[in-house]
């Protein structure tokens, strides 16, 4: 059974009581005033409202989605965390510059070229925690999009997500493969297990899919963001794959990432020909807005990844909450 998560300062807390006794608004502009978007509070706060739009709170009433009072606070979470994405990206280069700059970058070389060449299994797992609270829903954040975009690119990006969801073989489903591998090392799959545990920077990761996809105003970004996911994709995946195998995961421990090694080289090709230079083709205004959701979505998983390597590196637990194997 999912539990109610823990706040992690004003706003995460004040969140949550607004939804099960709705605090007065003194109580949330206090608490907003001199906020880090980067931080803990910020980012569980920034999660808790987005989770109404997808599975949603243990015991929380549906109607609270699209509560005005909600969406305002959201709105007011949003703005700082954008303005934060925009200044760690720093200058968006050209679109074509960006993509060519991600295919020439062979993938995420942090945490999997960790792991695959001197990672721990206690590492591996926690990698897993991090990662489940986007890929026990994955792709659910980029169908936002689907009504945003029209014609050919349209079409194209269903074809992708449909391989994401199983491609009508519901086992198949990328959020299940993860739940299974999840299973294999040992940890529990159950959705939202683990949402304590998983930090800031790893929030931040799905938050950013999120303000996205939920904004027609930046559907551009959109765009950006799942296509920075499958062009890097590949590289990455194989190598965790490589790296869980090492570290004895079974068969159903490796299949997630092997799986991807092989679906997301078809899909970079889709979604560079197929929906970036078709859209682009149709709306040409939006290729600077697909061009910083590239940067967005390399510098939000560049903290990810620096936040990994940082406590890995130390010998530290990236967790809030260590893992039983994992360091204290």
């Amino acid at each position: 059974m999912r539990r109610t998560p823990a706040p992690r300062g004003p706003l995460s807390a004040a969140v949550l009581a607004l939804v099960t006794a709705g605090p007065p608004d003194g109580a949330w502009t206090e608490a907003l005033r001199g906020t880090d978007p980067w931080g803990e509070d910020h980012q569980l706060a920034l999660y808790l409202c987005y989770e109404l739009h997808d599975r949603g709170l243990p015991g929380v009433h549906p109607g609270w989605e699209w509560d005005p009072g909600l969406l305002a606070r959201r709105r007011g979470l949003e703005r700082p965390f954008l303005a934060a994405v925009r200044d760690a990206a720093g200058p968006v280069p050209p679109l074509a510059e960006a993509v060519g700059g991600l295919l020439s970058a062979e993938g995420d070389g942090g945490p999997s070229a960790y792991l695959e060449a001197e990672g721990e299994r206690w590492q591996a797992r926690e990698y897993l925690v991090h990662r489940s609270v986007y890929h026990l829903k994955e792709a659910d954040p980029q169908l936002w999009l689907l009504p945003r975009i029209h014609g050919p690119a349209q079409a194209v990006l269903m074809t992708v997500a449909f391989d994401e969801y199983g491609a009508g073989r519901p086992e198949n489903a990328h959020a299940l493969l993860f739940a299974r591998m999840m299973a294999d090392l040992g940890l529990e799959p159950a959705y939202g297990h683990y949402l304590d545990a998983v930090p800031a920077p790893a929030l931040a990761v799905v938050n950013l899919m999120m303000l996205f996809g939920l904004h027609r105003a930046l559907r551009g970004a959109a765009v950006g963001q799942f296509a920075a996911i499958e062009i890097t994709s590949s590289p990455g995946a194989a190598r965790l794959a490589a790296a869980l195998e090492r570290l004895g995961a079974g068969p159903e421990g490796t299949l997630f990432y092997r799986e991807h090694v092989e679906a997301d080289a078809v899909h970079e090709q889709l979604v560079r020909r197929g929906v970036i230079d078709a859209l682009t083709a149709t709306e040409p205004a939006l290729a600077g807005d697909i061009a910083f959701g590239l940067a967005a979505t390399e510098a939000v998983d560049g903290r990810f990844s620096a936040h990994l390597l940082e406590h890995w590196r130390a010998g530290r637990s990236s967790l809030r909450s260590p893992l039983p194997d994992g360091p204290g």
